[in-house]
C-alpha cells in the first residue's frame, strides 16, 4: 500500500507513534509518505520506501498567522495525486482530520476518492472536549472519517461521552519496538549517574502542567529521605524553569538531573530502577510503556489509559492524582525489597510484550484493508 501519514513532527506521544508506525509499515514493504511541516523527530535515517513532504505555510500581510491548514490541504491534494496514495492516516482530529476532509472533497471534484483514517490520541479530545468553540469541528471530523481509531479503551469511551459520534471507533493500542526498547547492559553508565549504588528514578514528559512534575519531585523527595537515590528528568517544556527552582528550594539539585530532550531515551531507561508518571490526564501512557519494555516498574496515577498499561500490584502501582504520600509509599516498597523489584521488572516486561509492534502492526494493516474495501463500495454508490 501507499500510505500518507499526517502528524505533528514533535517529541510528543502522537508524533512518536505516527513516526514509529510509518517506520514499521515501511519495514513490511509499504510505501510511506510523511506529510507535515518538519521532518518527524524519530525519522532520522534514510529508508528507500519512506518519503517526507514538507508543508510550508507562507506569511501573508492579510493574515495574522500563516494559514497552515490551507497549506496542508493543498499539500495533501498534491501528494495524493502525484504519489498515487491509497489511503491517508491522520493523527489528531483537529486540524488534521478536518483538513483531510477538505482535501478529500477537493480530490472528489477531480474524480479521485481517497479514504481517510483518523487516530485519536487524547489532547484533541480531552482538551478540546471542554472547549465549545472546537467541539463541532471535532465531532464532524470524526464522523466524516472513513475509519477512526483510539489508542485506548478509555479514550474511545471518553470520545463517545463528549461528542455526538455516529462512527465506530476501533481501539488499536499504542505499541513498542523491542528492537529499540529493551534492557541492555549499561552498568558503566549507571555508575556514572549513581556512583554509590543509589536507586535511579526516571520521568519523561513534555514538562506541561498536566504532567504534574512537581508531584514527581515531591514523591522523589520522600523516597530520597528513606533510600539513597537519584532522579532523572527527561524532556523539556514550560514547567522546566519552575521545577529547577523547586529542586533548589528543596535542596535536591545535586540529586536531580534535568537532561532535556533525549533521542536515546532507551539508554537512560536501561539504568533506571523505577519510572514515575504523576499525570492528571493520559490517554495511553506511552512513556510508561517504554519504561516497562526496559524492565522498569511504574508508579503512576490511575487516569485515562494508564490502568490498561500499568497493572496495579504487578507491573507497578496506581494512585489517585495528587496522592504523593501513597505514590511514595509504593515506590519505597518496591525499591527497598530487591526480590520484589526483580519480580516487578519481570512483570513489567511481560505486560509490555502485549504491546509489541509486531502484534499491533497487523491490526493497522487489516484495518486499512477494511477501510479501503468499504470506501471502494462507497465510491461507486
Amino acid at each position: 500500500m501507499k500510505i500518507g501519514i499526517v502528524c505533528y513532527p514533535t517529541y510528543g506521544g502522537s508524533g512518536v507513534v505516527a513516526t514509529e508506525l510509518g517506520l514499521g509499515l515501511a519495514k513490511k514493504g509499504h510505501e510511506i509518505h510523511f506529510i507535515t511541516y518538519r521532518r518527524p523527530a524519530r525519522l532520522s535515517a534514510f529508508h528507500s520506501n519512506i518519503y517526507f513532504h514538507e508543508v510550508t505555510a507562507e506569511d501573508y500581510p492579510l493574515f495574522e498567522y500563516p494559514p497552515y491548514d490551507t497549506a496542508l490541504a493543498s499539500k495533501l491534494v498534491d501528494v495524493v495525486k502525484f504519489e498515487n496514495l491509497d489511503i491517508l492516516h491522520v493523527h489528531y482530529a483537529i486540524p488534521h482530520a478536518a483538513v483531510a476532509y477538505m482535501a478529500k472533497k477537493i480530490l472528489l471534484t477531480e474524480g479521485r476518492y481517497i479514504p481517510v483514517v483518523t487516530t485519536l490520541h487524547g489532547t484533541d479530545i480531552t482538551l478540546v472536549g471542554s472547549n465549545n468553540a472546537f467541539a463541532p469541528v471535532v465531532a464532524f471530523s470524526i464522523n466524516k472519517s472513513d475509519g477512526v481509531t483510539a489508542v485506548s479503551e478509555s479514550l474511545r469511551q471518553q470520545t463517545v461521552d463528549l461528542f455526538n459520534i455516529q462512527k465506530e471507533i476501533r481501539v488499536i493500542y499504542n505499541f513498542i519496538d523491542f528492537d529499540r526498547f529493551k534492557k541492555i547492559d549499561k552498568d558503566h553508565f549507571k555508575r556514572a549517574i549513581a556512583p554509590n549504588g543509589e536507586r535511579i528514578l526516571t520521568h519523561t514528559s513534555n514538562f506541561r502542567k498536566v504532567k504534574r512534575i512537581e508531584d514527581v519531585i515531591l514523591v522523589f523527595k520522600k523516597v530520597y529521605e528513606k533510600i539513597p537515590s537519584k532522579l532523572l528528568l527527561i524532556g523539556d517544556g514550560p514547567e522546566r524553569h519552575s521545577m529547577e527552582e523547586l529542586c533548589r528550594k528543596l535542596d535536591l539539585s545535586h540529586e536531580v538531573r534535568f537532561l532535556g530532550k533525549q533521542d536515546a531515551i532507551e539508554e537512560l531507561l536501561a539504568v533506571s530502577d523505577l519510572f514515575i508518571m504523576a499525570s492528571e490526564s493520559e490517554s495511553f501512557g506511552l512513556a510508561a510503556l517504554e519504561a516497562m519494555a526496559c524492565e522498569v516498574p511504574v508508579i503512576s496515577t490511575n487516569v485515562g489509559g494508564l490502568p490498561e498499561v500499568n497493572i496495579h500490584g504487578e507491573t507497578g502501582f496506581l494512585s489517585e492524582v495528587g496522592d504523593i504520600e501513597q505514590m511514595a509509599h509504593h515506590a519505597i516498597a518496591i525499591l527497598s525489597d530487591e526480590e520484589k523489584l526483580q519480580q516487578f521488572r519481570k512483570n513489567a516486561l511481560a505486560q509490555a510484550r502485549r504491546f509489541d509492534i509486531d502484534n499491533i502492526l497487523p491490526q493497522y494493516e487489516a484495518y486499512y484493508e477494511e477501510v479501503l474495501k468499504a470506501s471502494k463500495l462507497e465510491a461507486h454508490t
